[in-house]
């Protein structure tokens, strides 16, 4: 972005030189820039830059203009507020004009503004010598400005800023708006009352409004601000009434009161918003009252750690010099009151350009698309790359190899492309094709029937997958290595002594003694654990190999259906699908599990390092030996007396049930120990078969 710093516009002596014909060529360029995505931001609600990048054009506009005030003109964008309103509202004169702040986005910027107001007060005998201003400050929301014109206690026109001297009347629409009174609730209002606000969409409302969009196929919107300023501006009001705007109140226009009776008495800005509040208009709960440079720095670091906990969006913080008859001494400069001024957070949403577009391999083999950017700066960070999430929503957005992107990134997510600027698209951008194969380790990539997400095969060969697979293989229900915990699996992949599971068989207490945090004792005791683990089950090692879809119930009952592992590895789909609780899906992820050479490799090494089981005999019982909990689900919850929950569940899976997390209609019995919570009122609510541990136990010996 061009600044003034890349203009010769000072002498040596640090006077400004006389204007140049670049300085003037500049100047227009400018403007023109400025007024282009004003119609873009203002009538067409559809901007091509973000906040940010249009703040840094105006701000150089404005530095220009303070070196060279002769070069001003009365078209300037400094000389007005925005643009002019659509033809198709009937236009408003503003009683008093809609002006827009001076914004801050130092620290120092906002210690200027605070020694600036304390200066000038005192100048005028309106602050003491050792005495801090007091502040009204509230959020600043990411909205639509609007004025609200009540008429005796009753609204009588809407209108938008349009370019702050004219605005569009919106009457009709923002009469859709339920949280804006119609009438004022007080049985003494104003002559005349014109209350200033912000309309905008809450963010759940914004989500529920792109999925209705989606599912109508019609255009989804950037975000909250667009899907707000296109509903209100909407020519047919009953549209406007379906977006579920809201709004909220954050300043006054003209007021008139003739009246003895009225309860309009304000001294101080603080008190304004109170007593809109008390005539039944929206305003937000975090606005207050603070003291000083100080007090307006805590306010914005407090607001900053909640802003994306907020139900609605906001790009800073407004300060506004709370004593009234202060801030008619400090007036107005042409587009804005000299005692406010607003702090805007780091943008979260900028444009770049994609310059290539690839995928990565997460750690359970999701293979996310993602977007290699021009770096650009978003909410105080470089960017360079954005997540596409997966093949559906990139091509919803239509995301092209060379296209202008919008990149959000909201606190400590994952910078994301929001959209493509279509009107930017080159005319050799290219579409993405997702590859067949991983980039980490070449096998197949899958996308199941039903799942957005594409996955790697590789499982326990692959190198994106490496820890993930370790943390499986090792944990308690599966070959469970006591000790071993995940942040020594990493260590152990990070220093490149482990990159598949037969590898932890080959450490020695040296090499385990040498690593972070890990003692002579502590690393005896790893090394134990290892040899211990040797001795398993095949369905703690079938689970263990984290096959895809298969879990500790599936690896039990394919260990009692075929007994020895190697059946299980030469099993046919239609083999498989005979085993209960394994269906299409899951017999087809076995196959392609042991199909691959590699996942054999590790299996044999697994074995040669010494893990064993023994053979299960494969048992088939009549309906006459099948007790009463075989085939039936069940649902553990509570404490039990005598018996822990994974003893429970060893019990009835030996007896052929399945056990289960959750209610449902399709659970046969729940077994509740005591404090059951929630599971067994729902059970109880569903009129479920309702066990103790004692019952659980006859009904096992029958």
């Amino acid at each position: 972005m061009n600044t003034t710093d890349n203009l010769d516009l000072f002498a040596e002596d640090g006077a400004p030189k006389k204007p140049a014909d670049e300085v003037r060529f500049r100047l227009q360029n400018l403007r023109e820039e400025i007024a282009r995505h004003n119609q873009a931001y203002y009538v067409n609600d559809a901007p091509v830059i973000s906040d940010a990048q249009y703040d840094a054009l105006f701000n150089e506009l404005l530095a220009l203009e303070h070196t060279y005030p002769n070069l001003i003109t009365a078209d300037s964008p400094s000389q007005r507020v925005g643009a002019a309103p659509l033809d198709a509202f009937k236009k408003v004169q503003h009683a008093m004009p809609m002006l827009s702040l001076a914004n801050a986005f130092s620290r120092d910027d906002v210690e200027a503004f605070d020694t600036r107001m304390r200066d000038e007060l005192h100048e005028a005998d309106l602050l003491g010598e050792d005495e801090q201003v007091m502040y009204a400050v509230e959020v600043k929301f990411d909205g639509l400005a609007i004025n609200l014109r009540y008429e005796k206690g009753i609204l009588v026109q809407a209108a938008t800023r349009g370019d702050g001297q004219t605005g569009e009347d919106v009457t009709e629409n923002v009469r859709t708006i339920r949280s804006i009174p119609l009438r004022l609730l007080t049985q003494t209002p104003p002559d005349v009352l014109e209350v200033r606000g912000e309309v905008l969409m809450q963010r759940k409302d914004f989500e529920a409004l792109n999925v209705a969009q989606s599912l109508k196929g019609e255009k989804l919107f950037a975000n909250p601000r667009n899907a707000a300023a296109g509903g209100l501006r909407q020519l047919d009001s009953s549209i406007t009434a379906q977006r579920k705007l809201s709004f909220f109140a954050y300043g006054v226009g003209q007021t008139e009161d003739g009246s003895t009776t009225s309860t309009w008495t304000p001294k101080n800005f603080h008190d304004v918003v109170t007593q809109l509040a008390a005539f039944g208009l929206p305003v937000y709960s975090l606005d207050c009252v603070v003291k000083g440079a100080h007090g307006l720095l805590s306010f914005y670091e407090s607001i900053q750690t909640q802003r994306d906990t907020l139900p609605f969006d906001i790009d800073g913080v407004v300060y506004k010099v709370n004593d009234i008859t202060q801030q008619k001494a400090l007036g107005f400069v042409s587009r804005s009151p000299r005692w406010a001024i607003a702090h805007k957070f780091p943008a979260q949403e900028m444009t770049t350009t994609v310059l290539e577009i690839d995928v990565q391999v997460g750690r359970t083999g999701a293979i996310t698309p993602v977007a290699r950017l021009a770096p650009v700066e978003v909410g105080g960070v470089v960017v360079s790359n954005a997540t596409l999430h997966n093949i559906d929503e990139l091509m919803r957005k239509d995301v092209r190899i060379g296209d202008t992107v919008v990149v959000r990134r909201a606190g400590d997510v994952i910078p994301e492309v929001v959209m493509s600027v279509l009107e930017l698209r080159p005319n050799d951008a290219r579409v993405f094709v997702m590859p067949t194969t991983c980039p980490e380790c070449h096998s197949p990539i899958l996308r199941e029937e039903g799942e957005a997400v594409s996955r790697c095969t590789g499982g326990l060969i692959c190198p994106a997958q490496v820890k993930q697979s370790l943390i499986h293989f090792a944990q308690r229900r599966a070959i469970n290595v006591d000790g071993l915990g995940d942040k020594l699996i990493e260590q152990l992949v990070d220093v490149g002594l482990v990159k598949t599971p037969d590898d932890l068989y080959t450490l020695n207490v040296e090499q385990l003694a040498q690593l972070e945090r890990m003692a002579q004792k502590s690393a005896q005791n790893v090394y134990d654990a290892l040899q211990a683990s040797k001795r398993t089950t095949l369905a703690r090692f079938i689970y263990a190999l984290g096959i895809r879809h298969v879990g500790e119930a599936t690896a039990k009952a394919l260990a009692q259906h075929f007994g020895r592992l190697d059946l299980i590895e030469q099993a046919s789909f239609e083999a498989l699908c005979e085993v209960p609780d394994v269906g299409p899906v899951v017999a087809q992820a076995i196959v392609t599990f042991f199909a691959d050479e590699r996942h054999q490799t590790v299996i044999k090494a697994l074995i040669q390092c010494g893990l064993h089981w023994d053979d299960v005999t494969p048992q088939v019982k009549t309906d006459a030996e099948q007790g009463a909990f075989f085939g039936k689900t069940v649902v553990l919850t509570g404490t039990l007396p005598t018996l822990g929950r994974d003893e429970a569940k060893a019990l009835l899976e030996a007896a052929g049930a399945k056990v289960t997390g959750s209610v449902s209609s399709k659970t046969d019995f729940v077994v509740a120990g005591a404090e059951a919570g929630s599971k067994l009122e729902k059970a109880q609510a569903l009129g479920l078969a309702i066990l103790d541990e004692t019952a659980m136990l006859n009904m096992l010996e029958q």
